[in-house]
């Protein structure tokens, strides 16, 4: 299993490659992966700009997502990872954005959400894809996990480009 210096390092070149940049909006990651890219020297050339949304609030006022969405799936939801990404994009000049929001822990669980639960959110070619994923661990393995799978996953993206 790769590291996240080893996973941004390849997201990097591939994004360079293509002549694409990329936004990130998160929550419970608190700029994780904004951290993990921007520690690659020279990100600048395929990295725009990262949001940390942590409060709802901030969501709606910052990535343009309607309070009612927010009631209606939570903050925890695929529905919501789709929109802070779609929100990235749109608030940015990057081309292909990546969300993440999830109960990070080691409160904070709701029925049907444990903690570890962690939605994400990829929009690249134009097209969203979202995905639900519940990690072991305490609060720090499940935001390393979730960094990790946030960038192991937009490779498969870009492999298919």
């Amino acid at each position: 299993m790769q590291n996240s210096l080893q996973l941004a390092e390849r997201v990097g070149a591939a994004l360079k490659s293509r002549k694409l940049l990329l936004t990130i909006a998160e929550s419970c990651t608190g700029g994780g992966v904004c951290a993990a890219v921007t520690d690659i020297a020279g990100s600048s050339e395929w990295f725009d700009c990262g949001f940390v949304t942590y409060s709802n609030s901030s969501k709606t006022e910052i990535l343009n997502i309607s309070a009612s969405l927010i009631a209606q799936h939570g903050a925890v939801s695929e529905e919501i990872a789709a929109a802070m990404a779609e929100g990235a994009l749109a608030n940015s000049e990057a081309h292909i954005a990546i969300s993440t929001t999830g109960i990070a822990g080691p409160g904070g669980a709701v029925p049907g959400k444990p903690v570890g639960t962690v939605c994400f959110g990829w929009v690249v070619g134009g097209v969203s894809h979202t995905e639900r994923k519940v990690f072991q661990g305490d609060r720090i393995a499940v935001r390393e996990q979730t960094v990790n799978h946030a960038l192991e996953k937009l490779l498969r993206f870009l492999d298919v480009m």
